[in-house]
């Protein structure tokens, strides 16, 4: 009989060992299941034998378990359907379950373009008509915490079409975590309502003000390099930024487009601005109060 492993996000990887085994007859309700502490070779060893009706099964959780060569060879050679569920399998493992059964991978999606993806995939699934921004919405609140989604998306199948991402919103009643490069974006285009909009979303979500002064400070020393960039050598790609800089795409992008809103004067001024605040915390001011006077100024 297979032994059957289920690896990456715990929410698919789940989803998929209930699915597997009931094209194959089994449910998992109706299956012993051992976790933890319980996954040992002589708890394991007694739950391996055929019932008498045939075929039976086995689901082994192991979170938290290092199991050792002895008994992943017992599951292997099983007389019975085995089900793994190793969330984080190392290599030497899924080279085991695919020499001695199949290994069934669920990577999670982590960027939040990719949540929406799925989101918006799991939807059409359900025959549940989701608006693209409605899907954005809840990949930006709950992030890779596909449980989370699926929950909501289950209450949301009982409203009536359509579902816009207001309507969504209202149900859902959570906003999406503050993003401080979208604090800089909002604040370097003259949008300082949505600049400190992000800014209070990111202090309510628990970041603490004197690590946001640091991002920012971060993040703008970098905007000041690529204006120097870009300066120096035209339009350049986030590619080439990100190169020049010693930084990953993603930063390099953000840091272009806002560099691009500026000239060597204004962030001049910005960053003035910037020292000036980092100074105030520094000096017992309040820190919320001092970073939102300070996103407001850099609006200007």
């Amino acid at each position: 009989m297979p032994l059957i492993a289920f690896s990456g996000n715990r929410f698919l990887a789940e989803e998929a060992l209930r699915d597997t085994l009931a094209a194959r007859g089994l449910s998992v309700r109706d299956l012993p299941r051992l976790a933890g502490e319980e996954v040992t070779a002589g708890n394991v060893g007694p739950l391996l034998a055929p019932s008498l009706f045939g075929d039976g099964g086995l689901v082994v959780d192991l979170a938290g378990v290092k199991p050792d060569k002895a008994l992943l060879e017992l599951l292997a050679s099983a007389p019975v359907t085995v089900a793994v569920l190793d969330e984080t399998a190392p290599a030497t493992r899924v080279k085991l379950y695919e020499a001695r059964g199949e290994h069934h991978p669920s990577p999670a999606p982590q960027k939040t373009g990719d949540v929406a993806g799925w989101v918006a995939q799991r939807a059409r699934k359900t025959g549940l008509k989701l608006d693209r921004d409605a899907a954005l919405y809840l990949a930006e609140v709950f992030g890779p915490d596909l449980t989370g989604i699926a929950g909501e998306l289950n209450k949301l199948a009982l409203l009536d079409p359509p579902l816009t991402a207001e309507r969504v919103r209202q149900v859902v009643g959570r906003e999406p975590p503050g993003d401080s490069f979208a604090m800089l974006g909002a604040a370097t285009t003259g949008r300082p309502g949505e600049a400190v909009t992000q800014l209070r979303r990111l202090l309510a979500s628990g970041e603490d003000p004197f690590k946001l002064m640091g991002a920012v400070v971060w993040q703008y020393s970098l905007v000041a390099r690529c204006v120097a960039l870009t300066q120096e050598e035209g339009r350049v790609t986030e590619q080439v930024a990100a190169q020049r800089l010693g930084v990953k795409p993603y930063p390099a992008k953000k840091a272009l487009e806002v560099a691009r809103r500026l000239n060597e004067g204004k962030i001049r001024a910005h960053l003035a601005r910037i020292l000036d605040a980092d100074l105030a915390m520094k000096r017992g001011l309040d820190p919320a109060v001092t970073l939102e006077r300070l996103i407001v100024q850099l609006s200007v």
